[in-house]
């Protein structure tokens, strides 16, 4: 069980981001299913859940927005800075 971590602002606002870009995925049939994306990408399903309902538990990485960026088409400056929309034009 991970510990809670101090995020700082930056990291928080990335997650957040990305909570947001996936639920917008889903609604727009670009995923499946949240279970769905966690096994395709190898993000641990119970890991990405517990994040999702407290941000200030230590799972998150980076790692698990890049199939977003690669294959849904979200912005990578939007992701990471919140300048420009979601989704890559």
């Amino acid at each position: 069980m991970s510990k809670t971590r101090n995020y700082n602002a930056d990291t928080l606002a990335v997650m957040e981001r990305f909570f947001t870009a996936l639920e917008a995925c889903k609604q727009q049939k670009l995923i499946k299913a949240v279970t769905t994306y966690c096994n395709e990408n190898g993000i641990d399903t119970p890991h990405f859940y517990t994040q999702r309902k407290d941000r200030t538990r230590g799972f998150f990485e980076i790692g698990w927005a890049v199939p977003l960026i690669r294959n849904c088409g979200v912005s990578a400056r939007w992701l990471l800075t919140g300048v420009g929309s979601m989704f890559a034009e």
